[in-house]
């Protein structure tokens, strides 16, 4: 599935759409070149959580930051770890084992350590204030979960 946010509303309607949709413990992979908009997605998504969005910011240089609203979130950045045992040695097992969302940045770099089950989503920038959001289902379950994110962006599209 393709989703195509012509502005930041668009981008909160598509945060809220997975928040919704995506089951407790749920692992999502994002992608895309810096600035793409993969923090701003998971601020849009905290939102949707309870979380303010202001308070979501880069974990660029922490590399982990957890937050608490209606649900739980862990968001992860891969952009400085230098290979898989510095990813792991965060402790992302745990988390994935968790029933937080799990929220990773620059997740290609650490593909090798992702659950078998998780959501990629690569953002594209297609424009000055343009994203395309490109969902695959990787593992069975999550396959329901890409047509329920279809769904939930229909039912509030104006």
């Amino acid at each position: 599935m393709n989703f195509t946010a012509h502005n930041l509303n668009d981008t909160d309607r598509l945060g809220a759409a997975i928040a919704t949709a995506v089951p407790d413990g749920t692992t999502i992979a994002l992608g895309g070149t810096l600035g793409a908009g993969k923090t701003r997605l998971v601020q849009a998504i905290a939102a949707a959580c309870g979380i303010p969005a202001e308070q979501v910011v880069s974990p660029t240089f922490v590399l982990c930051q957890e937050y608490q609203g209606k649900r739980s979130l862990v968001h992860l950045d891969a952009y400085r770890i230098a290979d898989d045992d510095e990813f792991l040695q965060l402790g992302v097992d745990e988390y994935f084992d968790s029933d937080a969302i799990v929220l990773i940045e620059w997740a290609e770099r650490v593909a090798a350590c992702l659950p078998p089950e998780h959501l990629e989503i690569a953002v594209t920038v297609t424009g000055e204030t343009e994203r395309t959001f490109s969902f695959r289902a990787v593992g069975e379950s999550l396959t329901s979960v890409v047509a329920t994110i279809a769904r939930e962006l229909e039912s509030t599209s104006g």
